[in-house]
């Protein structure tokens, strides 16, 4: 099984690419690179190393949220010009009941081009509508700016 999800991993075949970023899972490690897979019956969170796997009617919030950085260190770098653009980072956070019944969290930063697929995917197979949390996810509420 392992061999089989670090070969399907390593070439890019299944889930939208995320980094772990927080939450309660004791499992996953901050700043991991992870896959997300919707196209099974649960949701699975996969790298090379360990999957968790949550149902689908075990998640009850879907969350999407923007922070819109200033490029300083790119402008400090390469040229000033670049402080006149911004960097939106999305950010996903899922709410789950475990199998002991305890509310958990996860928080993964997505990369706009896997943002879209993702929710329309999450939404469709949990039948829950995506939460915003600021002003700037509600405007864009797909990531397609």
């Amino acid at each position: 099984m392992r061999l089989w999800l670090a070969t399907l991993f390593a070439a890019g075949v299944i889930g939208s690419p995320v980094t772990y970023l927080g939450g309660t899972s004791a499992l996953l490690t901050r700043g991991e690179a992870l896959r997300i897979d919707t196209t099974g019956h649960q949701l699975k969170i996969f790298s090379e190393k360990r999957a968790i796997s949550v149902p689908y009617d075990d998640i009850n919030l879907i969350e999407y949220g923007q922070k819109v950085n200033p490029r300083i260190l790119e402008a400090v770098i390469i040229s000033p010009l670049l402080l006149l653009s911004k960097k939106k980072d999305h950010y996903l956070t899922l709410g789950y009941r475990d199998t002991d019944g305890h509310q958990q969290a996860l928080v993964f930063e997505v990369p706009k081009a896997s943002l879209r697929p993702l929710l329309f995917s999450l939404e469709s197979k949990t039948g829950l509508k995506v939460d915003h949390q600021d002003s700037t996810a509600r405007r864009d509420p797909k990531g397609s700016r």
